[in-house]
């Protein structure tokens, strides 16, 4: 019988605000040969996403709190090096969510093969992964695009919104987007993104957003919340649907804060405001497969990934995400 030996994250203490390095640990974990029915994975990559935050809380979610002093979770990518179970060979690739540790290892229904079709390793975690179904589903199926509508993506240059822009190009539709530095702006503008507003150095949110959509917005994606809910409310055009995927300038408050002092909006300009997981889409994922798929080897789809290396790096690069480091995906190499 061999051993391995595997560095994991460990959440030690639930973050008071915005998550600090002292939250976190490095532990080393010994494995043993996969006994039947088990399987044990190399991890090469994995992924930080900014929903892991509500998982630090204590509180009920569509998704279980981590478990303190318990090794963390999330979306990984490796390879199969040992395996008790005949439906996994050694070298098959697979998915889990058994991240935030060098060496995976738990009962065969937690993996999923995957032919990745000489796409790179990683996109399974961004584009070909669950922020490029967010993306997809969440705009296509919320948004209900038209040829020639307007649309605000707000988070525009990270991984889900710099999608969301993407697919609203390809299907005609007009795009604003707001995003935190000139480097990302320019990213955006050369994607094909209509105007761009780095909202950091913008006088005035409103003001520029509508400077830019004249005739108001016919779709809002929202990725931001606060300030950005209340603007893309503002100048909503009658009938506009709002996808609420994410809120992450209000991840880390210490207090609850207030709604849009323009909510009543809703009512008069019969606004529909739906927030949603990507989990509510599941039935949809062949159809992204192959749709996202087809998108990248044509050309049409393009990302920026931000890369960490090592495991003891994840800390790091999850605080980042708060912070704007990331241009694109957020993501750590292991291995």
């Amino acid at each position: 019988m061999s051993q391995l030996t595997s560095r994991e994250i460990r959440l030690i203490s639930r973050p008071d605000g915005e998550p600090t390095p002292q939250n976190f640990e490095l532990a080393h974990v010994t494995y043993d040969d996969p006994s039947p029915g088990m399987v044990q994975v190399r991890n090469y990559w994995m992924s930080v996403d900014p929903y892991m935050r509500g998982r630090m809380y204590d509180r009920p979610s569509y998704v279980p709190p981590f478990g303190l002093g318990e090794t963390l979770q999330g979306h990984a990518i490796g390879e199969v090096i040992a395996s008790g179970d005949t439906d996994f060979a050694v070298g098959d690739i697979v998915t889990h969510m058994l991240g935030w540790r060098e060496i995976a290892q738990g009962p065969k229904a937690l993996f999923t093969k995957v032919d990745t079709h000489g796409i790179a390793l990683q996109a399974f975690l961004g584009v070909m992964g669950m922020p490029g179904m967010t993306a997809y589903c969440g705009f296509l199926e919320i948004c209900t695009p038209k040829a020639g509508e307007t649309v605000f993506v707000s988070g525009a240059a990270g991984a889900v919104g710099s999608l969301v822009c993407q697919i609203a190009k390809l299907k005609g539709c007009n795009v604003v987007a707001s995003c935190g530095s000139e480097a990302k702006a320019a990213w955006l503008k050369s994607v094909g993104v209509d105007e761009v507003i780095n909202y950091k150095t913008a006088p005035n949110l409103l003001k520029a957003v509508q400077s830019c959509a004249h005739q108001g917005i016919d779709m809002y994606f929202d990725n931001v919340g606060g300030e950005h809910l209340e603007v893309a409310l503002e100048v909503a055009r009658v009938g506009a649907r709002f996808a609420e995927c994410g809120m992450i300038s209000q991840y880390n408050a210490t207090r609850p804060t207030s709604g849009p002092k323009n909510l009543i909006n809703v009512i008069g300009k019969s606004l529909k405001i739906q927030g949603f997981i990507v989990s509510n889409f599941a039935h949809l994922h062949a159809q992204f497969v192959e749709e996202m798929g087809g998108w990248i080897k044509s050309g049409d789809i393009k990302w920026e990934e931000t890369i960490m290396t090592g495991i003891d790096k994840a800390p790091a690069a999850f605080i980042g995400l708060f912070n704007g480091v990331n241009a694109g995906k957020m993501l750590v190499k292991l291995s």
